[in-house]
């Protein structure tokens, strides 16, 4: 603003000593005093718009200062975002090798067993009362792996595990109904029907075994039993590999 006032002195210093100024005894004095005031006032116009644009550019100045720290804090926070996606994707890579380290000694390790059978697989049969009293099932329905044997009713363990087991048995009522689950000829869970008057009795049961390679498991009547199965499978043994330790 100083400036600015200093400028207008000096041009309105300029005006009143004009060459020839005190010569002008035919000049109208009026008309030339208002042409210099006249050009006084366009002169304050153009100094205050110079000062409007002065201070238009020093808030623009201002609004860029601005700016350019706003593009300054987003490029940081870019970098460190940046930074936090290839720490993740690092992370993903390494869950991802893991994932797949593991498939591969899932697939390595976990053998697939199976097996699920009922006693025949043609006409039928009254087994018992026998001293052999070790149930073949005949009728093989899955036997992923191999590990029962459908000539002697025995599944043989292939590897250490967890291994669920389930049996059903049927019969009538002119003997006792019933089996047993066995493992290395020790008797683990069983089932048994007495003989009743409805005609038929049919029950079933279920053990989760811990195994070792080698170990043996089958079904075998109760003392005295009698089951009974066609092709319907009324007296069934199945079991599975729940996973291996």
């Amino acid at each position: 603003m100083e400036c600015s006032a200093f400028l207008l002195l000096t041009l309105l210093g300029s005006l009143f000593v004009e060459p020839g100024f005190g010569q002008r005894g035919d000049m109208d004095l009026n008309e030339w005093m208002k042409e210099k005031e006249k050009l006084i006032k366009n002169l304050e116009d153009k100094l205050k718009n110079v000062e409007q644009c002065k201070n238009e550019i020093e808030a623009l100045g201002t609004r860029l200062n601005t700016t350019v720290d706003e593009l300054t804090r987003q490029k940081a926070e870019m970098e460190k975002l940046k930074k936090e996606n290839e720490g993740l994707k690092t992370k993903l890579d390494a869950s991802e090798k893991e994932i797949d380290k593991l498939k591969q000694n899932s697939d390595e390790t976990a053998p697939q067993i199976a097996f699920s059978a009922s006693l025949v697989n043609t006409g039928e049969i009254y087994k018992g009362p026998c001293t052999d009293k070790t149930l073949i099932f005949k009728r093989v329905f899955s036997n992923i792996g191999n590990a029962y044997n459908l000539n002697t009713g025995i599944f043989t363990a292939p590897v250490n595990g967890l291994y669920y087991f389930t049996f059903s048995t049927y019969g009538y009522n002119t003997h006792t109904m019933g089996a047993i689950l066995v493992k290395n000829n020790v008797r683990q869970v069983s089932v048994y029907e007495s003989p009743s008057a409805d005609g038929s009795d049919s029950s079933s049961n279920a053990a989760v075994l811990q195994l070792a390679a080698g170990d043996k498991v089958y079904v075998e009547l109760w003392d005295n039993g009698r089951v009974f199965d066609n092709l319907n499978g009324h007296t069934t043994f199945s079991g599975f590999l729940l996973f291996s330790l």
